[in-house]
């Protein structure tokens, strides 16, 4: 992708403003600020609010708030809403409790391909580390090689190697396709892309496969995947898991649509722009 090319990052949040500024300070610092922050906000109060306009106030690069109402876990609505307020041509999502490396932007710049999407990978971090580092406002940033290998054996990190090897793009498209170990929380896919398929599927209700339903219906339109491991690292915040309980019934929907080579969102980017 050319580096004048304006990329959307969408951040999806939902009631936790210090994992979010850790997050919106993470994407300031990056070595490449041609690209525009979207504020994806499942339903969060007003403290949310009232953080984003702080950090607002001083970013360097155009930022912006999208919000709505708490009707449970909608992050198939909310990313689409998102995607509607972007101007980007390249879309990437990154959760709220996700924190990119200095060059994740750059690194997803350098791996956009047309008919391709990107799955970015993650680094799991512990909970009292978790907690450390958002009470002491840690920047992952300046951890040196050393402290991250401490981390990593203190069982602090799931992962070392990632966190201090950025390998090249030679050999990352992956023809032969699996949905699997695609997270949405870390992923980057043209915007032409995502109004071919319809976006994400606002029918999923209840946590799960949202994301990876997205995928599959990609594929199915004729979008492959690079793999950003090892490229496009984030450090995620622990936080507790969600309740799963449509995972199965969403899982068995992704499974029939792999078979039947769905490609359109029953309720996506199109019904949302129209209801606007």
């Amino acid at each position: 992708m050319q580096q004048t090319s304006k990329i959307s990052v969408i951040v999806t949040t939902y009631n936790r403003p210090d994992a979010l500024a850790a997050v919106l300070e993470a994407c300031f610092a990056q070595d490449d600020q041609h690209f525009e922050i979207i504020i994806a906000d499942d339903g969060s109060t007003n403290n949310t609010a009232d953080c984003v306009a702080a950090l607002k106030a001083r970013s360097p690069v155009p930022l912006c708030h999208v919000w709505q109402p708490d009707d449970g876990f909608r992050a198939a609505r909310v990313r689409n809403l998102g995607t509607l307020a972007a101007s980007g041509e390249y879309i990437v999502f990154l959760d709220g409790d996700c924190i990119p490396e200095r060059n994740f932007i750059s690194q997803h710049r350098k791996l956009a391909k047309r008919g391709f999407l990107v799955s970015g990978s993650r680094v799991l971090l512990s909970e009292s580390f978790t907690r450390t580092l958002l009470d002491r406002h840690i920047n992952l940033h300046r951890i040196g090689f050393l402290k991250r290998l401490q981390l990593r054996l203190g069982g602090h990190f799931n992962k070392f190697l990632q966190t201090v090897v950025c390998l090249p793009d030679a050999g990352r498209e992956r023809r032969k396709f699996s949905w699997r170990r695609i997270k949405s929380c870390n992923l980057a896919v043209w915007r032409s892309d995502l109004d071919l398929v319809n976006g994400f599927d606002e029918s999923f209700t209840g946590w799960g496969h949202e994301d990876s339903d997205l995928v599959v219906r990609l594929y199915n339109a004729g979008v492959m995947r690079k793999d950003g491991a090892f490229a496009t690292e984030v450090y995620h915040l622990w936080h507790r898991e969600n309740k799963r309980d449509h995972a199965s019934s969403n899982r068995k929907t992704v499974l029939k649509r792999a078979a039947d080579g769905t490609t359109r969102a029953v309720a996506g980017l199109r019904e949302l722009a129209a209801a606007a």
